[in-house]
Order: structure tokens, then sequence, then C-alpha cells
């Protein structure tokens, strides 16, 4: 289990790669986001993203996923107390394959609760391109290990 002690600045979690399959962006569109690029590959096409394209809500979605699978799953994570910026770089077409990295960029305990650490962290994620589609900057709170403990 990681603790806050574990999240010095620098520290960098990879991420599996994803591939985004045409069925789930539609599927994702028809229920959270249902414009017209998102859910045919002709509108998709005849709009500026260039075919099929994730919403950025989509995108985000799965960067949240990758973001447990790499490192939230085993952490002692207390949520978060909200996103700073969420930008999406480029479009996300059905068949790309998503991967990249999350860093941390800084972590201080919490004022208020010194049981707690907050750490700042950018996600990136890059298509099979190497190009950037998604950045992510928001603070993850974590538990600092337990007083007297090893774990």
């Amino acid at each position: 289990m990681l603790h806050f002690e574990d999240f010095p600045a620098g520290t960098r979690f990879a991420f599996k790669p994803v591939t985004v399959k045409a069925e789930d962006i539609v599927a994702f569109a028809a229920e959270f986001d249902p414009q017209p690029m998102h859910l045919s590959e002709e509108a998709g096409k005849a709009s500026i993203l260039g075919g099929l394209a994730a919403s950025g809500w989509h995108t985000s979605a799965i960067m949240m996923r990758m973001l447990c699978d790499s490192y939230i799953h085993r952490t002692a994570s207390e949520g978060s107390p909200g996103v700073n910026s969420m930008e999406w770089k480029k479009p996300v077409l059905a068949g790309d394959t998503l991967s990249g990295t999350c860093t941390v960029i800084e972590a201080r305990t919490s004022r208020s609760r010194p049981e707690i650490g907050i750490v700042q962290l950018r996600g990136e994620v890059i298509n099979q391109r190497g190009e950037t589609v998604a950045i992510c900057d928001y603070a993850n709170m974590i538990r600092c290990k337990p007083a007297g403990s090893d774990a």
C-alpha cells in the first residue's frame, strides 16, 4: 500500500495502453454527450475532428481509469479536493491507442488534517503517434503512514 510519503515530487506512474473502440465512443456519447461527432463516423468526418471522436469527457473518464490502474488502487487515497485544469489538446479518434504518465508535481501535509497529505499531480495522455491528447492537473489526498509503522 502506497502512502503520502511514497509521493515525492518527480515520482512518475506509467499508464497501460488502452485502445479506444468505436462502439465505446458511441455508447458513452449516447448516454453523456450526444453530439453528432461522437455518435457517427460520418458526422465526425464532416466536423473539424476528422472522424468518430471521443467526447472530451470520455477521454477524461479513460484517464481516470488509467490513474486508478496505475497507482490509486494501491494507494491509501482519500479522494480528491478537485481538478485545477483539464485540457483536451487533440481529438481521440476511434482506433487510437492511448497511454501516458502521471507525475507528482508537489506534495505537502494538510494543515487542517496532518494525517493526510495533499499531492499535486499532472496526468498526460498521449496517442500512438506520441501526440498529447489530454492534460489534467489535479490534487489527490493520501493518508500518511500510521505513526510507528513501516506500512
